[in-house]
Parts: structure tokens; C-alpha cells; sequence
């Protein structure tokens, strides 16, 4: 009976205590190139994590680029492209709870061109999941998404950020329904034959970082 008492107050003892790294359970917090943590209530450039700075005569020198928007095929939407000489568009991030005030890696977030600096401020220029391109077999990565709601009718609009190599990787891997199979990849970048460098899914991640705008 003792035995049965002792082994009874032990249980009840170790099913009280917090499990072990509870305190720590957040995902660690997504920084810039300063070393600072990325607000929901700033704007970043994404810009390549590995330098591609090419300088010409004259000590005239070209940065690694950026993200922007193009008109590829129709007039809208704008689809995402990597640009050269030029650090793109301003973004910012919308994690599935933004009340934290701060991006988290492995969080489902919408990410979103600034309007201020789009050229047509009525179309949304939030990313999202495109249709399948049959034609060129990729999942590029467009504009005309919607921020919050998640449910099955946003689920292209949620991607996710990952540490990678030293820097960052975007990636599209919805979590908001963890017991249903869906589409679970990285987002690289597609040369088309017109020249566009364009994000699309990929087997080979795009190495990133996140400069403060």
C-alpha cells in the first residue's frame, strides 16, 4: 500500500512539472541584415544572401539585386521576380498572429509588396500560390492574395520563413491544417525564356536575407 501511495505522489508530482523546454517553445524570431528582429510594422527588402556585386569602369558597381513585380503574359496579376541592379520593392509580413509584433521562422505569414510603391494601388499585392503552369511544369509565386483568414479558401496566400545555410529560405508549406496532405516545397527562382527571373517552387532554395527599407 505504501508503494501504491509513494508511486501515486511521484506522478502527480512529475505531471505537475512543465515539460522541459516549454519556456522555450517559440520559434526563434527572424532577423535583419543589422542583426535586428524583423516587425510586422516595417518594411524589408528581400535581397539574395549570397553578394553577386559586379563593378564595371568608371568604379561604377552593381548591387545583388532584389524582389519586384512583372507583368508577365497579362496585365495583372504582377508576378515575382528577382531584378539585377536594383534592391526591388519593399515588403513586409503578416504572421498568422500578428499581435506577437514580430516574424518568427516556421509561422505561417503572408508577405506583401508595400502599395506605396505599386503601380496599381486598387489590385492586392499580396503573394500567393499561382495555378499550376502546365506549359512550363512550375508553381510561380504571384500577386492577388489576401491577408489574414486563413482557411482552405486563403490556403495559397500562407507561405514561411526557414533558416537556411547561414541565412534564410522562403518557403510554401501551409500548416494551418496539420493533418491534411498539401503541397510542401521551397521557393527558388525559374528563368523563363523571355528572361524573367520569376519565384517559383523549387528544389533548389533561394538564399536570402532581409535588409530594413
Amino acid at each position: 500500500m505504501k508503494n501504491i501511495l509513494i508511486a501515486f505522489v511521484l506522478l502527480f508530482a512529475l505531471s505537475s512539472q512543465p515539460l522541459l523546454g516549454a519556456a522555450d517553445a517559440s520559434p526563434e524570431q527572424v532577423v535583419d541584415t543589422s542583426g535586428k528582429k524583423l516587425r510586422v510594422d516595417l518594411n524589408y527588402y528581400i535581397v539574395p544572401a549570397v553578394p553577386s556585386t559586379r563593378c564595371g569602369g568608371y568604379g561604377r558597381c552593381m548591387n545583388s539585386g532584389g524582389l519586384s513585380l512583372a507583368s508577365i503574359g497579362e496585365s495583372y496579376p504582377l508576378d515575382v521576380v528577382l531584378v539585377r541592379g536594383s534592391l526591388g520593392l519593399p515588403l513586409s509580413f503578416s504572421p498568422v498572429d500578428p499581435k506577437t509584433g514580430v516574424v518568427r521562422v516556421s509561422t505561417d505569414l503572408n508577405i506583401m509588396f508595400s502599395t506605396d510603391h505599386t503601380s496599381c494601388a486598387e489590385y492586392s499585392p499580396v503573394w500567393k500560390l499561382d495555378h499550376f503552369d502546365v506549359a512550363k511544369g512550375q508553381w510561380f509565386v504571384t500577386t492577388g492574395g489576401s491577408v489574414g483568414n486563413p482557411g482552405w479558401g486563403t490556403i495559397c496566400n500562407w507561405f514561411k520563413i526557414e533558416k537556411f545555410d547561414g541565412a534564410y529560405k522562403i518557403v510554401y508549406c501551409p500548416t494551418l491544417f496539420p493533418h491534411s496532405k498539401h503541397l510542401c516545397k521551397d521557393v527558388g527562382i525559374f528563368l523563363d525564356e523571355n528572361g524573367y527571373k520569376r519565384l517559383a517552387l523549387s528544389d533548389v532554395p533561394f538564399k536570402v536575407k532581409f535588409q530594413l527599407a
